[in-house]
């Protein structure tokens, strides 16, 4: 998996998570830390995590060879 993959990610897991949040308790982490829904760093936040979702659609389309491959381990 590669550096960029890694890090989108990582973004989806952090939207995931804040999405449990307000469906199970009404609250909005990423607004809580970074100044409400309408400030810059949310608003830049929200939109990498909506980019990487997208990108992210890439490693379903990928082929099970690609995603599982590893050197170190000879196949039998």
């Amino acid at each position: 998996m590669s550096t960029l993959q890694r890090v989108a990610l990582a973004f989806v897991i952090i939207g995931a998570i804040n999405w449990g949040l307000i469906g199970f308790f009404q609250f909005d982490l990423v607004a809580a830390i970074f100044g409400g829904q309408n400030a810059a760093l949310a608003r830049i936040v929200y939109g990498l995590v909506g980019l990487s979702g997208l990108y992210c659609l890439t490693l379903l389309f990928k082929p099970t060879e690609e995603l599982s491959h590893d050197p170190d381990r000879a196949t039998t």
